[in-house]
């Protein structure tokens, strides 16, 4: 077993174990760690724990030591620093007529590297960009291309729902969202309607698919006779929120009720 402390480096960013030595440390607690990237200061966000072999990346790197001020003061500076290589890289991009859009720009803790996040259709050569950049700032430097998801958790924004995006928030890593899901939990199927601002199905699809599953494997399908307090019926539609059927008395007669209230009076139909 190993001792690790879990570290991410950005909001809602992915978590990466370290070793942390003889240092105390609690949630919330910022500390320097070499990375392969170099030095970077991250935040503590899950607590020193032992996890197996197989949940480590070998070497397993350790925690320098605990943050203290003059490292917020680099931090800061860094993130300055970040707005103005945006702003001449975008000039650079423009200057050599490149298809791509500039998202994020970030400074490794030590300066060793800047990485330049961007989006585009289809590779992209910038090759003499890198040249340029090189010779401005005098480090190593890094493009990425990037994902229209990961933009969305970059630039963040507002959803459908009127809140914060979750991958902006809390995910910090995108899983696999399919249209099954939507069905699953009988929301429409228009795409306008399930997707997020990046144009991909919305991540919150995932959240609640599994109890749907788990709840409507309880309850009995659509078409089903059942018997209820107020007379015989027809199933005509589940709400797997409220865990209630709505049942067809006949005459236009419908009446909602909890599925603990109601009696099959035949088995006809089979569970999906």
């Amino acid at each position: 077993m190993y001792n690790v402390v879990g570290v991410t480096f950005k909001k809602a960013g992915k978590i990466y174990y370290f070793d942390p030595q003889d240092i105390e440390l609690v949630i919330g607690d910022r500390v320097i760690v070499e990375t392969s990237r170099g030095t970077e200061l991250g935040d503590v966000v899950v607590p020193p724990h032992e996890v197996t072999e197989e949940e480590i990346v070998s070497p397993l790197k350790e925690v320098q030591r605990k943050a203290t001020p003059s490292d917020f003061q680099i931090k800061q500076k860094n993130e300055e620093a970040e707005e103005e290589a945006f702003d001449i890289c975008l000039r650079k991009i423009d200057e050599h007529g490149l298809p791509m859009k500039l998202i994020d720009v970030e400074y490794t803790f030590d300066k060793n590297k800047i990485i330049f996040y961007f989006t585009a259709d289809g590779r992209v050569d910038f090759r003499e960009l890198v040249k340029d950049l090189a010779a401005i700032f005098k480090t190593r430097i890094e493009l990425r291309q990037i994902g229209v998801r990961d933009e969305a958790k970059m630039v963040g924004g507002l959803g459908p729902c009127g809140r914060q995006l979750c991958c902006e928030t809390v995910l910090r890593d995108f899983e696999p969202i399919s249209i099954k899901m939507a069905k699953a939990q009988n929301l429409s199927l228009n795409p306008a309607k399930i997707s997020g601002i990046c144009g991909r199905l919305m991540c919150c699809l995932k959240y609640e698919c599994d109890n749907y599953k788990k709840t409507k494997k309880k309850m009995p399908n659509v078409g089903t006779e059942v018997e209820t307090d107020v007379g015989t019926g027809e199933i005509i539609n589940l709400n797997i929120v409220k865990e209630t059927v709505t049942v067809n008395l006949g005459d236009k007669d419908r009446v909602e009720v909890p599925v603990e209230e109601i009696e099959e009076t035949n088995n006809k139909d089979s569970k999906d």
